[in-house]
């Protein structure tokens, strides 16, 4: 009975992180996602895709979620794309 409780025992670190490993992936690949919209479908007038590039870049997770609620809905109904 030991055996299965130390076997348990090594395995639980490693079910304690996948969660967060996980959640850590989808947070990439949403990151991802919207830099390829922004760099994609941002018109280019100005520097304003410049510098949603560099927002988006440069604070991780969070410029992305503030690209996706703010800009990318005033995007789309400006231009459609």
């Amino acid at each position: 009975m030991e055996h299965a409780n130390t076997s348990l025992m090594t395995f639980l670190p490693l079910l304690m992180f996948l969660p967060l490993l996980l959640i850590g992936l989808g947070f990439l690949a949403f990151w991802i996602w919207v830099l390829v919209d922004c760099t994609t479908k941002e018109p280019s007038q100005g520097n304003e895709n410049i510098v949603w590039i560099l927002i988006i870049v440069f604070t991780s997770w969070i410029g992305a979620l503030i690209y996706f609620f703010v800009r990318r809905p005033q995007r789309k109904k400006e231009f459609g794309a």
